[in-house]
């Protein structure tokens, strides 16, 4: 069979070699490619006569799926699959699996930076400190002792509370299914959403989770909140949390992912909103959580060679 990794994946030339050999010691051949093009028929050029392939969060589209005759599994170098035409896969029988956990420390631990940051205001304190300024203004917020609300009660949402509870958080949850956790209470969105001095998502996006925070889940927060989103981008309405921010409805925000992936478009309305922090979308991007996510995805193509698949998103 041939395997392809459509990009790099974070992989290092002695990686791919180790893996290559081992491929082939099972009678297979691997092909890696270090660049990543999004460009769909490069893609599909790429992917040509392959069995399986590995890819991040590049789109898979129909006219891709259509273009590949041998494909039979997409190792999916990333959680969320949103990304991937599920339903041509499934009229395919192609069989997707995700790289299930690789990321959660990473993105727990930059959840919990973006807050401080936002907290004790420190990008502005280094661009005000390079043009010559002083602390004046930059009166901060202690973490210790808030209510941290978590939308979305899987393993990342389960770390950041995990971790807050360092800091003497009391933790909200609100989740689809209730978990028995120690030091986690769960409620309704619109209790979490009152209650809570930050509220930060970490739910897939699906249908029902598309455009979650809006201007009528902004209201019901204080006004002296915090929103974090390293979730989906498309889960907050964009237009709705620039309001927010312009109206006060919430004190300020930090955001990991757009609708799309940075480079962002100039006119993005958040470029305007104030007390924001922006970020490239980099919760995941750590060397372990890399290590970690290329180990899963060959691991998880290794499982499907044996019909053991596993992380199944089918």
């Amino acid at each position: 069979m041939k395997f392809t990794i459509l990009e790099p994946i974070g992989m290092t030339a002695c990686k791919y070699g180790q893996l290559k050999k081992e491929f082939e010691e099972l009678g297979h051949e691997l092909v890696f490619f270090g660049d990543r093009n999004e460009d769909e028929q490069e893609l599909i050029k790429r992917a040509e006569g392959a069995d399986a392939i590995v890819v991040s969060n590049i789109p898979i589209t129909r006219n891709f799926i259509d273009a590949c005759p041998n494909l039979s599994m997409i190792s999916v170098a990333f959680t969320g699959v949103d990304h991937i035409d599920m339903q041509a896969c499934n009229d395919r029988n192609i069989l997707v699996s995700n790289a299930a956990g690789f990321s959660n420390e990473s993105v727990a631990e930059l959840t919990i930076g973006m807050i401080l940051s936002v907290y004790r205001k420190i990008v502005g304190g280094d661009a005000m400190t390079r043009f010559g300024g002083d602390r004046a203004g930059f009166l901060g917020t202690e973490l210790n002792g808030k209510t941290l609300g978590i939308i979305g009660a899987g393993e990342i949402g389960l770390r950041v509370a995990e971790i807050a509870k360092v800091f003497n958080c009391k933790v909200l949850a609100y989740s689809r299914s209730e978990k028995s956790v120690e030091g986690l209470k769960f409620v309704d969105k619109e209790t979490l959403l009152k209650k809570s001095d930050i509220v930060s998502l970490h739910v897939p996006l699906k249908q029902e989770t598309k455009g979650l925070m809006g201007k009528e889940e902004f209201q019901l927060m204080k006004a002296n909140a915090i929103l974090i989103n390293t979730a989906r981008g498309p889960v907050v309405n964009s237009d709705a949390l620039c309001w927010a921010l312009e109206e006060s409805e919430i004190a300020g925000a930090a955001v990991d992912v757009y609708e799309k992936e940075p480079p962002l478009d100039k006119e993005h309305v958040l470029f305007t909103a104030p007390n924001l922090i922006m970020l490239p979308h980099i919760a995941y991007a750590t060397n372990e959580s890399f290590e970690k996510r290329i180990d899963i995805v060959m691991e998880n193509i290794k499982l499907w060679l044996q019909g053991k698949p596993r992380n199944i998103m089918n």
